[in-house]
């Protein structure tokens, strides 16, 4: 293995786990999703574990289930991400933080002016989860009758991008000069007015807060979509890709890495980081027993409403001992539909069987010692499946405890993990490049 190749680690919090049946896990919080004592200590023990990111995802609507499956979630209610991760700048040093905010359901204004906020405040530890909402019934929450078409969600959210980088471009990074003797604060003449006037957005700016410190905070994206990883390939800095068999981790690492060679980026300026449920033991067989009580702790009806949500359809209908049927398109996740299919015919699954296997987590897992999940984990950044993972714990605190106090070590043993930051934003942790500011990059480059 080369020592210049190194894993990155996200924590991928919902905001604490995915699974179904996590907060009924003996010793489990049942409470963790909604309880900032709970969040706060939790990202400390990740920052201890010098992880690269707190990743959070958000939800716009309950999620489009039964109600006797939504009954059963404990994601029904979470904070918002953007007023969470600055109440956790606060108490954090280093670790990255990154929020989802929605393209389909904000305005460019709200989201640059936001991350820009948060990217102050943590000093320079901000990052953007770019989606356009799966969720249908978002859309009955923001004035609107019926959900945006898939394709027509990307067309806005490619400009909202543009938009929102724009925004942050506003002032040249000197612009605020604060001379106490002339009393003079900033130059107007390092300040731009975006003005944007296109397809789907109007916006004039600028923005009223100073240039970010990353410059723009990372840019992460999560579609797996054609259209989602093409938005990737032109736009992110971090892909949040779709667990699975080795090998298709593979082939779409090198599809959005050539993706983005096409579109004149530096693929290494791209980092896919795959989600990973993690269950460790001290054997491998208790490990998977771990899991396999995890699991039991899912409810059909959860499972079920978890596997109408993958389809965009109501599977409550169907015969859950017969075989799944033909699944109409929709304009739901289209990833996400395609996975449950593909898996349920892979593997020959029922319906009770894909729905159970779906109310749990049905993404890739790493189930087994620190030795064996280390081992897998060095295979996939070895033969290019990834850049590192995105980590998700399958309950808490212990599950999480697991990986920082019994993983991490062994990664660092074997030099796939840093042992200390050696930066202080999330661009420094990833390896990235602070952009140019597209307005002033010239006398930028000049003054250096």
């Amino acid at each position: 293995m080369s020592s210049r190749r190194r894993l990155h680690l996200g924590a991928f919090m919902r905001p604490v786990t995915i699974h179904t049946g996590s907060w009924r896990y003996p010793g489990a919080w049942p409470e963790a999703n909604f309880s900032f004592p709970r969040l706060k200590h939790l990202i400390q023990r990740l920052e201890a574990g010098k992880f690269d990111a707190f990743f959070m995802a958000d939800h716009l609507a309950l999620l489009n289930m039964p109600i006797e499956a939504l009954r059963r979630s404990h994601t029904v209610t979470s904070f918002d991400p953007l007023t969470l991760l600055p109440a956790l700048a606060a108490v954090t040093e280093r670790i990255g933080l990154i929020a989802t905010a929605s393209t389909t359901y904000n305005d460019p204004y709200h989201v640059a002016r936001k991350f820009a906020s948060l990217d102050h405040i943590s000093d320079g530890r901000a990052g953007w989860n770019v989606v356009t909402t799966a969720n249908p019934d978002a859309a009955l929450n923001f004035g609107h009758d019926a959900h945006m078409a898939h394709g027509e969600r990307y067309r806005r959210a490619r400009e909202f991008y543009d938009v929102v980088t724009g925004l942050w471009d506003s002032f040249a990074d000197d612009a605020f000069i604060r001379d106490v003797d002339s009393g003079i604060f900033w130059d107007p003449a390092r300040m731009h007015v975006l003005d944007h006037d296109g397809a789907e957005l109007k916006v004039r700016g600028p923005l009223n807060v100073a240039r970010p410190v990353q410059g723009w905070p990372v840019i992460v994206q999560a579609g797996a979509s054609d259209a989602g990883r093409q938005l990737a390939a032109e736009t992110a800095e971090m892909v949040f890709a779709a667990g699975g068999p080795i090998a298709d981790a593979q082939a779409f690492y090198a599809d959005v890495k050539g993706r983005a060679s096409r579109a004149g980026r530096n693929p290494d300026h791209i980092k896919i980081l795959p989600g990973a449920l993690v269950v460790v033991g001290d054997t491998v067989d208790e490990a998977k027993a771990r899991r396999a009580h995890l699991d039991s702790l899912v409810h059909y009806d959860s499972a079920i409403g978890s596997l109408s949500i993958a389809l965009g359809v109501d599977a409550r209908a169907f015969d859950p001992d017969g075989p799944l049927p033909e699944i109409p398109d929709t304009e739901h996740s289209k990833s996400g539909r395609e996975r449950a299919i593909g898996l349920a015919r892979r593997e020959g699954l029922t319906v009770r069987q894909l729905a159970q296997r779906l109310g749990g987590y049905a993404g890739a897992a790493l189930v087994g010692t620190p030795a064996t999940i280390a081992d897998t984990m060095e295979e996939w950044l070895e033969t290019r499946a990834c850049d590192g993972f995105n980590v998700m714990f399958p309950h808490v605190p212990a599950g999480l405890d697991d990986v920082v106090d019994r993983v991490v070590p062994e990664l660092q043993r074997r030099g796939l993990f840093r042992t200390e930051y050696e930066g202080t934003t999330l661009r420094d942790h990833l390896g990235l490049p602070r952009p140019e500011n597209r307005f002033f990059a010239a006398a930028a480059r000049a003054a250096e």
